[in-house]
């Protein structure tokens, strides 16, 4: 990892007063809570810089990205380029439990959404930021570029 990361890494965590934890302490779910923050906040960066415009407008452009099934099909473009410890973290982020229902996806996409957001919120965790927001950024260019080819 880049020194000037694990340096900023470790200085938000004293900033907050937190300490190290073992990564692989935390369950599946407890990844992917972090992890929709993380991917909305990086989403949300990303379309506040494509240019100023209405607030709902930027509202409709995030909640897009926030939906299982876009998060699924971003996923699904990514997949392939995924280390195999960050394809783990998928895997175990998909096969979790939750307690809750995707409104507008299936099982399936919901599950897959998951395990997205427990390899987010793995990456963020462990400071790979520039990872993390390749692969972000690699995924919505992937899906954007799938759309304007459908």
């Amino acid at each position: 990892m880049d020194q000037s990361i694990e340096n900023t890494r470790k200085h938000f965590l004293e900033l907050l007063d937190l300490k190290e934890v073992d990564i692989r302490t935390y369950s599946p779910l407890s990844l992917a809570f972090i992890g929709d923050g993380v991917y909305e906040l990086v989403v949300r960066t990303i379309i506040v810089h494509q240019g100023s415009v209405q607030v709902h407008k930027l509202n409709d452009r995030s909640s897009k990205w926030a939906k299982a099934t876009t998060q699924c099909e971003l996923v699904r473009t990514i997949e392939g380029d995924l280390t195999k410890d960050e394809y783990a973290v998928f895997k175990r982020g998909m096969n979790a439990k939750p307690h809750s229902k995707a409104k507008n996806a299936s099982v399936k996409q919901y599950l897959e959404a998951t395990g997205l957001e427990a390899l987010v919120g793995y990456l963020y965790l462990t400071g790979q930021y520039e990872r993390l927001l390749t692969l972000i950024k690699q995924g919505m260019d992937r899906v954007i570029l799938e759309e304007t080819n459908s």
